[in-house]
């Protein structure tokens, strides 16, 4: 791989945010879900479980609720809005008010032509799906309470509403309730102490299931309205349901971070009488589990800690083979860090701010002496005044140019350095017409930073891949395109010639090593070495690679981790044993990998995530917000 003098970067304090909803599409196979900060992200589960989307937040939106209608995403929050959005330009598309103060709910009907929201003022509102937008329909009965969640029978007839102690049935045309529900407050619980249905489920044979603050699971007959069972899964909170496509297992999420799975099953050898059995704990997340979803192989959780978590129910996938792995995803498929390689810059991407730092040397102890490099009236920080927030940013390599973009507008800024200060200039702004992707805005600021002596247009169309770009950059000298996808295959496109290249041809014939193809981290960033044009450089979220192209290619039976074996051999014998992909193992949490021009190497890193120390002790124990 080679020697490299080695700057290890362990300061950009990168939080993610608390996941507060989702919402999955089985028929595109798209996980939705936001987070505590307004952001929105939509992964592809049929694409390596790929981030493909993600919405900025903005300052006062606070998704409460996600829901699907067909390919239509749409949320409702604390702020009494409904949103719709639109997952071309990645931008909401409109608002509107649901006038019934905060919305704790949304639900569709399984026809698609309906949703409905659950409001602090105790009304449960129905509006109808119309091309374009929605239209306010009617209001069911008012009630004296908040409506806390709300699910539809697939018939679209009735919806059950979880209330404070209670849940009603509605008739959905009449808008009458029709049943009256009363959930117990538990064993030794206080008599002044309300139970918040959190929860509630409504399947086709009528029957309604619930979960509630007092920790309980309750099966209910949707047609008496009567009490069928009840358990006791915790001795906190029972925050989120989820039902399976075919109603055959359910699950449940606790504010101790366990998942419990109940399955309709016989519970006598004659295999007659089926009833809710609880049949297993997962426990993959540290706090509160605020949000699920039941796929046909998985349990997909989320929660307090940030983490997404994807655990295969392993009777319904092949053992020992990728979708049989558990998956936690903690950071974002793109990158946050940009790196001025002739200035020795770093540029870090918060969701409200920016941070410039300059890499410093070390005290000989290996610890690395870091500057910032803003004056004193930034802060340390190039701040973000505005209600959207960041979508993408860059700095150039000099050092001199740094641009941002929102959904709203791009921005582009002079850097000039005095000492240890720099002053900074806005040069200008401008609104983008086009999709927000964070590949295309990266483009977008290239072109910013030679905007005023450069015309732009559309050269080539590099031919489409069915799996989605997860990292790409054009080589400096040979203005090759090296893309990687989601599924870990890697082209590179010559935009002189506009086709493959003829090592983008190998290896396609060849095919790329198992052990390669069998990672589960999407490449978030690739760069190339100034010094070696065959020379590209790549990384995870653990790990990076050099891939040499003048070297062969591995086949099957190669050794594809091969450094500390080339290291144990004598000089002449490792030119027979080397192949082109060097890897490099030995980090964890790799937000940037970056070659600088004294060929020394930048490698950021974010610490181990300590969720429990950074949650403050209020939000872990609060169960309810009024």
């Amino acid at each position: 791989m080679g020697e490299f003098k080695v700057h290890r970067v362990r300061f950009f304090d990168y939080m993610p945010s608390a996941i507060r909803a989702m919402a999955f599409n089985s028929r595109t196979e798209r996980l939705a879900l936001s987070r505590a900060d307004g952001a929105l992200e939509v992964f592809n589960f049929a694409d390596s479980y790929f981030q493909e989307k993600v919405i900025p937040g903005q300052d006062g939106r606070a998704v409460e609720a996600l829901c699907w209608v067909r390919g239509r995403l749409f949320s409702a929050g604390l702020n009494g809005e409904i949103t719709e959005y639109d997952l071309e330009n990645l931008r909401p598309k409109y608002t509107m008010e649901a006038y019934g103060g905060p919305v704790w709910t949304i639900c569709s009907n399984s026809q698609g032509t309906h949703l409905a929201i659950g409001c602090e003022d105790g009304t449960v509102k129905i509006f109808e799906v119309l091309e374009e937008t929605i239209r306010f329909q009617r209001n069911l009965d008012r009630q004296k309470g908040r409506i806390i969640s709300l699910s539809w029978h697939p018939s679209g007839a009735l919806i059950a509403a979880g209330m404070m102690d209670m849940i009603k049935v509605f008739n959905a045309e009449s808008g009458h309730a029709t049943h009256r529900l009363l959930v117990e407050r538990g064993v030794g619980a206080s008599k002044s102490r309300e139970v918040v249905v959190w929860s509630v489920a409504f399947l086709s044979d009528h029957t309604i299931i619930s979960g509630d603050s007092a920790g309980k699971v309750q099966v209910w007959d949707g047609v008496t309205g009567t009490l069928v069972r009840t358990h006791l899964v915790t001795k906190w909170d029972v925050l989120a349901l989820s039902v399976s496509r075919d109603e055959s297992s359910l699950l449940a999420g606790t504010s101790e971070g366990t998942v419990v799975q109940f399955q309709f099953i016989s519970s006598t050898v004659d295999q007659h009488d089926k009833e809710w059995v609880r049949t297993r704990t997962f426990k993959n997340h540290t706090h509160d589990v605020r949000a699920l979803a039941h796929t046909d192989t998985a349990v997909v959780s989320g929660g307090m800690d940030t983490q997404l978590v994807v655990r295969p129910l392993l009777e319904k996938v092949e053992k020992n083979t990728q979708e049989s792995a558990l998956r936690k995803i903690a950071f974002p498929h793109r990158s946050l860090v940009s790196c001025g390689k002739k200035a020795g810059m770093l540029l870090f991407q918060f969701h409200g701010h920016l941070e410039l730092w300059r890499l410093g040397e070390s005290d000989g102890h290996g610890e690395e002496k870091h500057t910032c490099t803003l004056s004193e009236t930034h802060g340390g920080c190039q701040r973000w005044q505005g209600d959207d927030h960041i979508c993408c940013s860059a700095l150039s390599p000099c050092g001199g140019w740094l641009a941002y973009s929102t959904i709203s507008s791009v921005r582009l800024y002079r850097l000039q350095y005095n000492g240890s200060n720099i002053s900074i200039t806005k040069v200008g702004s401008s609104t983008p017409s086009f999709s927000n992707h964070s590949n295309n805005c990266r483009f977008l600021i290239a072109v910013c930073f030679l905007y005023l002596c450069v015309h732009v247009q559309l050269h080539c169309t590099v031919p489409v891949y069915s799996s989605c770009p997860t990292a790409m950059a054009i080589h400096p000298t040979t203005s090759n395109l090296v893309m990687v996808h989601a599924d870990q295959q890697i082209f590179e496109y010559s935009l002189v010639q506009k086709e493959y290249t003829e090592w983008s041809r190998k290896l396609q014939k060849q095919g790329l090593h198992h052990l390669w193809l069998a990672r589960d981290t999407p490449i978030t960033h690739l760069t190339f070495n100034p010094r070696n044009p065959a020379h590209i450089i790549m990384h995870d979220t653990y790990m990076f690679c050099i891939i040499d192209q003048n070297l062969p290619l591995p086949d099957q039976k190669t050794l594809f981790y091969n450094q500390m074996t080339l290291r144990s051999l004598p000089e002449p014998e490792r030119t027979s044993h080397s192949h082109s992909f060097k890897i490099c193992k030995t980090f964890q949490h790799l937000l940037c990998v970056s070659l600088l021009e004294d060929h020394s190497l930048v490698v950021v890193e974010r610490p181990l995530l300590d969720i429990a120390s950074q949650l403050p002790a209020p939000v872990r124990q609060k169960k309810f917000a009024t």
